[in-house]
């Protein structure tokens, strides 16, 4: 990686890895937000909502798939990982595990929303201004050899 490429090079990474950076942002949102506050807050859907453009802007074009379906599966396997640890930070204790989920889901929903539109809207404008000539970089870059 030279100086001109830069850290935030858009697209280069495996759906694999932007998938589990997804979820270790995630929970380290959660884990920041429950420690200071007690419960989840509007720092963790800021983060959440920043999180999905970032996943869309790091991963590599042939996963895009992955990432357009990580916000609502990330938000809900982190909501019910959470209903199991710290019920309280989503819902009432005296909830029910689903209960907790489906509160914790409905109350981020406006976030989840957001993340979710911003991840696609990306990925959209990535496909957009790529185009042709990106597939083609991309072969060059993979294949270490030009694309005819």
């Amino acid at each position: 990686m030279t100086r001109a490429d830069g850290f935030w090079r858009a697209g280069h990474e495996p759906g694999r890895q932007v998938a589990a950076l997804g979820v270790a942002v995630t929970l380290t949102a959660v884990s920041i937000d429950v420690l200071l506050v007690g419960r989840l807050t509007l720092f963790f859907d800021l983060c959440f909502m920043v999180l999905c453009l970032g996943l869309a802007a790091r991963v590599r074009r042939r996963d895009f798939y992955l990432v357009a379906l990580l916000p609502p599966v990330l938000m809900t396997a982190v909501f019910g990982f959470v209903a199991i640890v710290a019920r309280d930070a989503v819902a009432d204790p005296a909830d029910s595990l689903l209960q907790a989920l489906v509160s914790g889901v409905a109350t981020h929903g406006v976030a989840l929303f957001i993340g979710y539109a911003l991840c696609l809207g990306w990925l959209a404008w990535r496909l957009h201004r790529e185009g042709e000539a990106g597939v083609a970089a991309e072969l060059e870059r993979e294949l270490g050899q030009p694309a005819r």
